[in-house]
């Protein structure tokens, strides 16, 4: 059995998730949009787990879009927010820690003409509020930002933008990625003042290949694909049903806030007292990060992909060495933070679920003094 430490990357889909999955796919396997039987009660589920994730985000159902994942779900907020507000500014905000899916989306639009502000964070990846009012201006159309950076757990203060963007006459939208906020911590779309904001479901012990977006009521945005009256033409196609009913499930799943950031917050502090006692070891997450992510130089003269192959191969531990959409690429996160090539070349990130127990760090740890014993820096 392996030590499974890379939630950030995604987790172990819950019994109940995988139950609803299989059961769409072998008896309440109807196309949602055909209009017989079979059709009627897939719709069902696929309203149920509408209904759910609403009820876990405090918005109404309505206001819930599914797609094929957050990567959609960024694109489609990012690349549909500007083709709807480009008659009335020019300018979009938002950070150099931002997942691929926003920055590459973020490159395109640049391409096409409109000015990119890209905030740079401090050395523990923390975003500037002072930085952050200085971007926005009344010509700013969008401001995307992620609650939880999912390479160094930062927290980014989006909690500010509404005030800021109000305060500063904007009319720019609100999107929020909170790929690796939800389900660990309560969030609440209009709290925040989002008018978007992005989920996924393998983040959360849900099936992988669906995602969702909010869209605040009375919020326009442009379709990014065409050809069908699903999801109100926002994202048309034929809803994965299937997937859908195990986001749902898992949602429906989700332990008491509370309690498991109590739990998640002891194994974080338990992890760093452990990795703090290896002779050499950095933390590069700061103190105020999430609980859920840990950032850390390994000093060994192996690169992180060699390092988290050693884990897996010698010990069966997984971790990473940054985003899973990286594809082993050096982390633009890192780099951003203006850390040294060696620390860039040579952190991994240790990332908890609510199945993480103790002896899971116990291992990993055990594992490392034996690594830096065999193959110093």
């Amino acid at each position: 059995m392996a030590v499974y430490l890379d939630n950030s990357a995604t987790t172990k889909p819950c019994p109940e998730a995988v139950d609803a999955v299989n059961y769409m796919l072998t008896e309440n396997y109807g196309n949602p949009s055909s209009l017989h039987g079979l059709g009627i009660e897939a719709t069902k589920a696929v309203t149920s787990a509408r209904q759910a994730i609403a009820d876990k985000l405090g918005c109404e159902k309505e206001e819930i879009f599914f797609t094929s994942g957050a990567t959609e779900a960024n694109n489609l907020a990012i690349l549909g927010a500007a083709s709807a507000m480009k008659r009335r500014g020019n300018r979009i905000v938002s950070t150099a820690i931002e997942h691929e899916s926003v920055i590459q989306a973020l490159d395109e639009l640049e391409k096409q003409g409109f000015e990119i502000i890209r905030l740079m964070p401090d050395v523990k990846g923390n975003i500037s509020v002072s930085d952050l009012r200085d971007a926005i201006d009344e010509k700013t159309i969008l401001v995307s930002m992620m609650y939880i950076n999912n390479e160094v757990g930062s927290v980014l203060p989006v909690e500010k933008i509404r005030k800021i963007v109000t305060l500063k006459n904007s009319p720019a939208l609100i999107h929020i990625d909170c790929v690796q906020a939800f389900g660990k911590i309560d969030v609440r779309p209009k709290k925040l003042g989002a008018d978007l904001v992005s989920i996924t479901a393998h983040k959360i012990h849900g099936p992988k290949g669906c995602g969702a977006l909010y869209v605040k009521k009375g919020t326009i945005i442009h379709p990014r694909t065409f050809g069908g009256e699903q999801e109100k033409r926002l994202r048309p196609g034929t809803e994965a049903a299937p997937l859908i009913a195990g986001f749902g499930a898992a949602v429906e799943a989700l332990t008491d806030f509370g309690e498991q950031s109590a739990k998640i917050a002891e194994l974080n502090r338990y992890a760093k007292e452990k990795l703090s006692a290896l002779e050499g070891v950095i933390i590069n997450s700061g103190d105020a990060a999430s609980p859920y992510i840990i950032n850390v130089y390994i000093p060994t003269f192996m690169r992180s992909q060699t390092v988290l192959q050693w884990l897996y191969s010698d010990h069966g531990i997984c971790v990473s060495n940054g985003s899973a959409c990286a594809k082993g690429k050096k982390s633009h996160v890192l780099t951003a933070m203006k850390l040294s090539d060696e620390i860039v070349d040579k952190s991994i990130r240790i990332s908890f679920s609510r199945d993480n127990t103790k002896a899971d760090v116990d291992a990993l740890c055990a594992a490392l003094k034996e690594l830096l014993e065999k193959y110093p820096k």
